[in-house]
């Protein structure tokens, strides 16, 4: 073979592999060269995408249904580009049949050029309020100054509520004297769903998961942030017993405890972290890790679903990949966690944050995704429970 039928050939597959990242936006493409396949089995159902409403980049979904069976998509909309800090607001999308039409975008929070992120929707089912616990910052700080205590203001947090399913909400309200230590620095809560205790001493319970930075040892602590009457008062829960937990997402598990699910911040071990409280986030049992549940250092989401009275399942979605921000799947656990019977991939293709809720025995996925990066997009998509569940 000459020189020249080599390099011709070797640019044909070049050519091809570009061609295929941009028509599979619209079109189903594979394309095989001798180092890859790239390949796209569906479009992606983008509920935010670049340029929506004026924003550069939409990030961190949270995904809840309400107990009229409202699906409520939750986003941060960044307004001149993806980055963590800067003029963002919170923004809303709303369903009333399953994901099938959605309202138009409302904004949830908005603070001038300041950061408002990190939603977390709970439901009290008691009184059909909805609350959403966010955190706020300067737009001008970043992470690193707030962490290093060298910006011009903290880490503050806020709670929004809803008497309406989500149509209306209320003006923030700051709770970050009830929630945070005055030694703590940078603090982030979820982001994803929290959960209302459903069995149990803490029945009604109010939960929040939570991660922070202490300023005298730069050590990063998950814990959570409850209330007992209702959303009138938030308090604090105690740290993990040990550190390097990030993000982190919480479930109730049998007997009424409570599980949190970490992003582990230590880079060396591509796994999550579990732990577990049976005194309603008072104490928490020694971090373990969760081998089956790799991922990239990236957010993941919990959530416990009752099949009937007896049994329940465990659901938990993550890019599973131990090398990249891709493969955004879910899985489910009949044992607590313990293992993991079944998953499905949600999203194949370079995929990040996730959220997930249930509607109607189908699992109602919130996720970052794209062709050619995660964050081309929050999209949507269902996915029936009983695959999950099947032996």
């Amino acid at each position: 073979m000459t020189i020249q039928l080599k390099i011709a050939k070797q640019l044909f597959r070049g050519l091809t592999v570009v061609f295929c990242f941009f028509v599979a936006q619209h079109f189903d493409c594979i394309a095989q060269t001798n180092d890859s396949l790239i390949s796209r089995s569906e479009p992606l159902n983008y509920l935010y995408k670049p340029g929506d409403n004026g924003y550069s980049c939409f990030r961190i979904p949270a995904i809840l249904t309400t107990k009229n069976g409202i699906l409520l998509a939750f986003a941060e909309a960044r307004k001149n580009n993806c980055g963590d800090t800067g003029d963002i607001d919170l923004v809303l999308r709303r369903s009333a049949n399953g994901g099938k039409t959605w309202s138009d975008m409302q904004v949830v929070w908005s603070d001038s050029t300041n950061t408002c992120g990190n939603p977390v929707p709970i439901q009290d089912i008691t009184t059909g309020k909805i609350w959403l616990i966010s955190t706020w910052n300067l737009g001008t700080d970043h992470e690193k100054e707030i962490r290093y205590q060298k910006s011009k203001s903290g880490r503050c947090v806020y709670v929004l509520s809803s008497d309406n399913e989500g149509t209306t909400w209320s003006s923030p309200r700051e709770i970050t004297s009830q929630v945070k230590m005055p030694d703590w620095t940078w603090y982030a809560t979820g982001p994803c769903h929290g959960v209302q205790l459903s069995h149990g001493k803490y029945k009604g319970r109010l939960v929040v998961p939570v991660n922070h930075v202490e300023a005298s040892t730069d050590k990063n602590f998950a814990h959570i942030i409850y209330s007992d009457d209702h959303g009138a008062t938030w308090k604090l829960g105690n740290n993990t017993p040990q550190d390097m937990a990030n993000e982190t997402t919480v479930a109730e598990i049998s007997n009424g405890r409570l599980m949190l699910n970490m992003r582990n911040s230590n880079r060396a071990h591509k796994t999550r972290l579990t732990t577990v409280s049976s005194n309603g986030g008072q104490t928490w049992n020694k971090l373990k890790t969760d081998s089956t549940l790799i991922e990239p250092i990236c957010q993941g989401s919990l959530l416990n679903y009752s099949i009937s009275k007896r049994k329940s399942v465990l659901l938990f979605s993550n890019p599973a990949s131990a090398t990249s921000r891709s493969n955004v799947t879910v899985r489910a656990s009949l044992d607590n966690g313990k293992s993991w019977i079944n998953s499905e991939v949600i999203h194949q293709g370079p995929s990040a944050y996730s959220d997930i809720a249930v509607y109607n025995n189908e699992i109602a996925c919130l996720y970052e995704a794209g062709i050619l990066k995660p964050y081309e997009g929050i999209a949507f998509k269902t996915i029936g429970l009983s695959n999950l569940l099947k032996r």
